[in-house]
């Protein structure tokens, strides 16, 4: 992907319906409740419609997409597990045992996990490969990969959307897997959210106080050392970010550009949209928050993006346990507007 197509994906994302919006609003309080008291699934209700304009879409085909990726800056000691824990979860993934998989088979989901940039040479027949390199630099000793390489990951994810699409699939969700990535994510904070450090980088796989504060100090030298500039989104991607992360940016703007909602994780996954909404701001109504991670800054990091969490149930697994369990809810609402009567059909007075 070059520069040029990435503005292209990005100028084929459009507005939402707003008559689609506005005939969702109308129906809503058409409904048999007062008005707005549904809260949030109202406002789901309203986005879907604006997404896909039609009151109560189909979304019922929906992929979780699991980027997974090394990150070279293990090498500087910032996770409580080894690298090659990476290679052996997306193995997993594919056999079905891990967590995503137990609750998107709940959610009628499919779990679909791409080789981006694994550091080992993994075979499966459900492994879908879109290897750009076998993981990214040590980022405190330079760029974590080239401004191409980011491009590259960013390509992969889009295209996967197309092909999902153009197989039916109308909903997506991130997931991720990359030991290291938290630390990636909290450079990325720190220099597109303006966060401070110590706000920004959490316990990730568990680590203790001590390990904390040395992720800190890395994550302070690779941005020294790299020096990115927050007003070039792709630049910090490249120098401080992850080749899932990239991925993931290119499936959120890949949903938006194919008009379809996408759900986002927790906090590597809203790395990635806080990335694709510096890039594309109108690709923003097409993200709905998941879940709020138990991660320290995953509250900011939400905010700054502009989207909100429907659950909060203390959890920081990643892989896009968060978005699967919120299908739940975007399923509910579309269900209220399928199904529920309103007061001219059930012969129920409004005053």
């Amino acid at each position: 992907m070059s520069e040029f197509i990435l503005s292209q994906l990005i100028g084929t994302i459009k507005p939402l319906n707003k008559e689609s919006v506005e005939a969702a609003d109308r129906h809503l309080n058409s409904l048999t409740k007062p008005p707005g008291s549904l809260g949030r699934l109202e406002a789901i209700a309203r986005q879907m419609a604006g997404i896909t304009g039609e009151l109560a879409a189909d979304l019922s085909k929906r992929a979780i997409i699991v980027m997974a990726a090394d990150h070279g800056v293990c090498a500087e000691g910032v996770s409580a597990f080894p690298a090659e824990v990476t290679g052996q979860m997306v193995l997993n993934f594919l056999s079905g045992g891990a967590a995503v998989n137990v609750l998107a088979r709940l959610a009628g989901a499919q779990v679909s996990c791409v080789d981006i940039g694994v550091n080992a040479q993994l075979e499966h027949p459900l492994l879908i490969s879109r290897k750009v390199r076998s993981g990214t630099a040590n980022m405190t000793q330079g760029p974590a990969m080239s401004r191409e390489e980011a491009l590259r990951a960013i390509a992969a994810g889009s295209r996967l959307v197309d092909e999902l699409a153009s197989a039916g699939y109308r909903m997506f969700g991130t997931g991720e897997m990359g030991i290291g990535n938290t630390t990636a994510s909290a450079a990325l904070c720190a220099v597109l959210a303006g966060m401070e450090l110590d706000a920004a980088v959490g316990r990730g796989t568990g680590i203790d106080e001590d390990k904390r504060r040395h992720k800190v100090d890395v994550v302070r030298r690779a941005i020294a050392i790299n020096k990115p500039d927050r007003a070039d989104p792709l630049d910090v991607l490249a120098k401080v970010g992850g080749l899932e992360i990239a991925g993931l940016v290119g499936v959120i703007l890949g949903a938006a550009a194919n008009r379809c909602p996408v759900l986002i994780d927790g906090f590597i996954s809203s790395a990635a949209a806080l990335v694709a909404a510096r890039l594309a701001p109108q690709a923003l109504p097409y993200m709905l928050g998941s879940h709020l991670s138990d991660e320290q800054a995953h509250s900011g990091l939400l905010e700054s993006i502009g989207i909100q969490p429907m659950i909060h149930l203390d959890m920081r697994l990643g892989e896009g346990t968060g978005v699967v369990l919120s299908f739940h809810f975007v399923d509910a609402a579309i269900a209220v507007m399928r199904e529920m009567a309103t007061f001219e059909s059930a012969g129920i007075s409004r005053e």
